[in-house]
């Protein structure tokens, strides 16, 4: 009997305490996952989540760290082993959005994110791809933006551009692994990150975009990444999936 199958699947979820991120963690804990949540900032939020899962009969544990830094992700990474016992599943939600046309945007911006969204995303799936065990999955995130072409999403839609191109790398260089690697491209979806900064009107127009006709809930997202995650995802490799609720 193989590890994945004498064990429950372990995950490790970036940006765990976000809005997508928590949603995740709480789905997958829900599923029977062991789950590391990933934070770099707030670990006040990231230990209620993990108090929340744990309360719920689940075990978790809070993991801190820059994304963008090799040194504290490796230890990120060891302490999940340590816990326990291996990695089976990293979803990489952790990443910055910063909004401006291209002939405005602060450099010092556009280098921020960069570094979190490209270099950072570069690090985690390095790591996963050294440490994650046979039959495991890496979900990254991008953004529909990439597609869509919005105005101000210069900075973003290019940094999350690489991050699906990497994917589609990546998943052909594990080749013989049976680990995945796919990309969720979220649409509108209503966290603190999407709706910073935005008035009534220009949410009313973004949620009137999809056939739908609503924003998108870190809920919806999570559910495509945790079917990525499990059994049922298993011959989906390399792939940049949109959950937009049908923009075009």
């Amino acid at each position: 009997m193989s590890n994945t199958e004498a064990a429950p699947r372990v995950a490790l979820v970036t940006g765990g305490s976000g809005g997508i991120g928590r949603a995740v963690v709480r789905q997958l804990a829900a599923a029977g996952y062991p789950v590391a949540v990933h934070y770099s900032g707030n670990r006040a939020k990231a230990e209620a989540l993990v108090a929340e899962v744990v309360g719920a009969g689940g075990r978790a544990v809070a993991v801190g760290g820059d994304v963008a830094d090799e040194h504290a992700m490796a230890a990120a990474f060891d302490l999940v082993e340590a816990e326990f016992g291996g990695l089976d599943v990293v979803v990489h939600t952790a990443g910055v959005m910063r909004l401006a046309p291209v002939a405005e945007l602060d450099l010092a911006d556009f280098d921020e994110v960069q570094r979190v969204n490209v270099r950072g995303t570069f690090v985690v799936a390095q790591q996963a791809a050294r440490r994650l065990r046979r039959g495991g999955a890496l979900i990254n995130f991008s953004t529909s933006v990439v597609g869509l072409q919005f105005p101000a999403y210069g900075a973003y839609a290019a940094s999350k551009g690489a991050v699906e191109a990497l994917t589609l790398v990546l998943a052909r260089e594990l080749r013989g692994r049976d680990v995945t690697v796919n990309t969720v491209a979220p649409g509108p979806t209503a966290t603190a990150m999407f709706l910073d900064g935005k008035d009534a009107a220009t949410i009313d127009r973004l949620a009137a975009q999809p056939p739908l006709e609503r924003l998108g809930t870190p809920e919806d997202i999570a559910e495509l990444a945790v079917f990525l995650a499990g059994p049922a995802g298993r011959w989906i490799n390399g792939q940049n999936i949109r959950s937009n609720g049908g923009i075009v």
